[in-house]
């Protein structure tokens, strides 16, 4: 079993609302539908700052020594537009 811990968030009657009538809807628990959507939230997160943060790096390596060498950027492009098909 997964340990949990409760964590009391406030929301707005109109929020509410909409996640009970949600609930309903599913006939799921509300608090079920809102771990999900704030288990969903994270990991959208995570993979923003990831994005981010190869973005920025590939930004600041640009045209050094770190950057790809140009075989092997052909070699994957070839792989992507192909689809492995050689």
């Amino acid at each position: 079993m997964v340990n949990t811990r409760n964590f009391h968030v406030p929301l707005p009657d109109s929020t509410y609302m909409k996640l009970k009538d949600e609930a309903r809807r599913q006939g799921r628990p509300a608090t079920e539908i809102a771990r999900e959507a704030i288990a969903g939230w994270l990991e959208a997160r995570r993979r923003e700052t990831t994005r981010d943060a190869i973005a920025a790096y590939a930004a600041e390596h640009a045209g050094t020594s770190s950057d790809l060498d140009e075989a092997l950027e052909a070699e994957a492009a070839a792989e992507l537009f192909e689809g492995g098909k050689r």
